[in-house]
């Protein structure tokens, strides 16, 4: 899957892939384990082999708020904390048992400094990270929650089963009676 990903991407030499992978390691997460934890530093990106994460804040009253999901065959960071070395504002949770390959920020700069394709392909992911921000700050403007409902359906259909139903309404903004309702709404 992994090697997949980066050969999507058009132009990585399988012995660049290579070295990639021989540098990451696996590891294992419970359900509700946490990848990244708010107030840490978090200096490592993981690869989703299986599992699905949360990434959540909890609010200064304590609400616990999902903002984003990841699934298999996606990255998964703490973003701003990978880059600025600060701790996390944000815990990046499993919610099903996870599999990740794990690599570090140290390693990755080994990688960029043999070659130039890991340079592109960071540009890449912080490319589209601001995209997703984008999308999602479009959404929770110009959507309804029903809509947001939708395009998860629309785009994760296999796993929308296994994410609770208190982070799926967080994620869409609105109370779990709410969620029931949408739900309702949509023929499947």
């Amino acid at each position: 899957m992994l090697v997949t990903y980066f050969r999507s991407f058009g132009f990585f030499s399988e012995e660049q892939i290579a070295d990639f992978v021989s540098l990451t390691a696996t590891r294992q997460l419970g359900k509700n384990e946490l990848f990244a934890k708010e107030d840490e530093i978090s200096d490592q990106v993981a690869f989703i082999k299986s599992g699905i994460f949360r990434s959540c804040y909890n609010t200064a009253n304590g609400d616990d708020i999902t903002y984003c999901f990841r699934f298999p065959g996606e990255l998964l960071a703490s973003y701003s904390s990978y880059i600025t070395g600060n701790a996390s504002v944000e815990n990046l949770q499993a919610i099903a048992p996870a599999e990740l390959l794990v690599i570090s920020k140290e390693n990755i700069q080994k990688l960029i400094d043999q070659h130039q394709n890991w340079t592109i392909f960071s540009k890449i992911i912080a490319e589209q990270q601001y995209l997703e921000l984008e999308e999602r700050i479009f959404q929770l403007q110009r959507n309804t929650a029903s809509e947001r409902y939708a395009l998860l359906l629309e785009n994760q259909p296999q796993y929308l089963q296994q994410i609770p139903l208190q982070y799926l309404a967080s994620y869409l903004g609105v109370t779990q009676r709410h969620l029931s309702r949408i739900r309702r709404g949509i023929t499947f």
